[in-house]
């Protein structure tokens, strides 16, 4: 099988991180056969880049002591990606960490939203 890389890997890592966000808020099992399914590290460190990319825009829209939580875990996770750069399942444990930072963020401003 050939697979072709996207000249523009950002772009892609933001289509895939939509995605997984969709897939984890619904089906935990296909989130995970996504994460399987991506073997490279390239295409696994671009998701993750998409998935920071989200929780870093949508975590400065929280109020003031959220915001400055959600910053700390941020940091946190960057020490899990980078404590696991050279381990594919370790990643896959950041991404799917990531991701469900991402849904929770999204849970306290739906919450706070409705404050």
């Amino acid at each position: 099988m050939v697979r072709v890389t996207s000249p523009d890997a950002a772009a892609e890592g933001a289509r895939r991180a939509a995605e997984f966000l969709e897939l984890l808020a619904d089906d935990d099992t296909a989130a995970d056969r996504m994460l399987a399914e991506l073997t490279e590290t390239r295409d696994l460190v671009f998701l993750g880049a998409g998935l920071t990319a989200i929780a870093r825009t949508e975590g400065r829209l929280l109020p003031t002591a959220q915001r400055a939580q959600a910053s700390t875990r941020q940091v946190r996770l960057g020490q899990l990606r980078d404590a696991n750069r050279g381990d594919v399942d370790g990643l896959r444990t950041w991404l799917r960490r990531s991701g469900e930072e991402v849904l929770f963020i999204r849970q306290l401003r739906a919450t706070a939203s409705r404050s």
